[in-house]
């Protein structure tokens, strides 16, 4: 096999406020000829997984527990691809993978970097790129929400709350109300995911509609924004309510504190609240517990896969990424991979 060079996304500058977009810092640039060694495969990657982190792993240090991107090399990310050279027994050509070093046209894979996808469970290979992980980690390990639960999910619209606030459904939560941005936001959360309840924060009044909604309070609440709409959910804590904090979106973006919210702490106290901030190293047993129930609530009908699915090349990546921390999307949102000759034939 000829071996050319390929595209990559690559760092050129460090993130230092939250306002730069990363399609300023990042650009896509030629790889030097690589090829596989004994027990590697080369991977022509098809799905390219955007998520909010990416914004924060792109300074030079961050509190995140995963390495930052480097200055001058390629950036890392969750893809799925297919063999195209094999020196593995076990990965043979054509064989669907999903592995970690994305964000290129081509990846080098080594032994334990690549996982086939199975058939059959799912309607296409690109549905292993969600980010229920952490979801679940936090509805089922951190909160634990079970039957009886009134469950509320700040940003129940993108990549991981979509996932969280479904779970609790299909752990049998008795009321689910979701968080989320614009009157269209809100109504996919209700119509489309199954919630009981859907609240716009850029137009309800939060106080008002969680008063309407759960007049009892609320037992349990999984946050992925910080911010206004943490207080507004402490406000309304049942006694003993579990808070599992899982990201604080509301910083991540130009004007945003999302990360400093005001604790009252005496409304803490007196109605018990447990507060569990809570990180996903992505272990191998959580990794399985999630996959084992997405695949049997899937085939259930129980949940579905909120994504938005863009096409393009590597480019189209990089702007998809400013899309995603402007809220432009909702679910997880993958970027099906074309290629340079193929560019004119995708959305832009």
């Amino acid at each position: 096999m000829t071996v050319h060079g390929s595209s990559a996304v690559v760092l050129r500058a460090h993130r230092t406020n939250v306002a730069q977009p990363p399609s300023s810092l990042l650009e896509v640039a030629t790889l030097p000829p690589q090829e596989p060694a004994a027990g590697q495969v080369r991977v022509r990657n098809l799905f390219q997984q955007v998520i909010a982190a990416n914004g924060d792993l792109m300074f030079e240090t961050t509190q995140i527990p995963a390495p930052v991107f480097r200055l001058g090399e390629p950036i890392y990310g969750g893809a799925i691809g297919s063999v195209v050279e094999s020196r593995a027994d076990d990965l043979p050509v054509g064989t669907v993978v999903l592995h970690m070093s994305g964000w290129r046209e081509e990846s080098i894979l080594g032994p334990g970097e690549a996982f086939p996808v199975p058939d059959g469970v799912f309607p296409g290979p690109e549905y292993l790129l969600n980010q229920g992980v952490p979801a679940y980690h936090g509805i089922v390990d951190i909160a634990g929400v079970g039957d009886g639960d009134v469950v509320l999910v700040s940003g129940a619209a993108g990549g991981v709350g979509s996932m969280a606030a479904q779970i609790a459904k299909a752990r049998g939560a008795a009321y689910v109300i979701g968080i989320a941005g614009g009157p269209e936001k809100a109504r996919y959360l209700v119509d489309e995911l199954g919630l009981d309840a859907a609240i716009d924060h850029h137009n309800d009044d939060l106080d008002g509609r969680l008063t309407e909604l759960a007049p009892d309070g609320i037992t349990a609440f999984f946050d992925t924004t910080g911010g206004p709409q943490f207080e507004a959910a402490l406000r309304h804590a049942a006694f003993g309510a579990r808070f599992a904090l899982c990201g604080t979106l509301a910083g991540q973006v130009a004007g945003g504190d999302g990360g400093h919210p005001r604790l009252d702490i005496m409304t803490a106290i007196v109605h018990e609240v447990q507060i569990r901030p809570f990180t996903t190293l992505h272990t191998p047993g959580q990794i399985q517990a999630w996959n084992t129930h997405y695949a049997q609530w899937y085939a259930e009908g129980r949940i579905r896969f909120a994504r938005t699915l863009l096409e393009g090349t590597l480019q189209r990546a990089i702007t998809a990424q400013d899309e995603l921390l402007a809220g432009v999307h909702r679910g997880n949102v993958i970027v099906r991979l074309a290629s340079h000759d193929d560019a004119a034939t995708v959305a832009p």
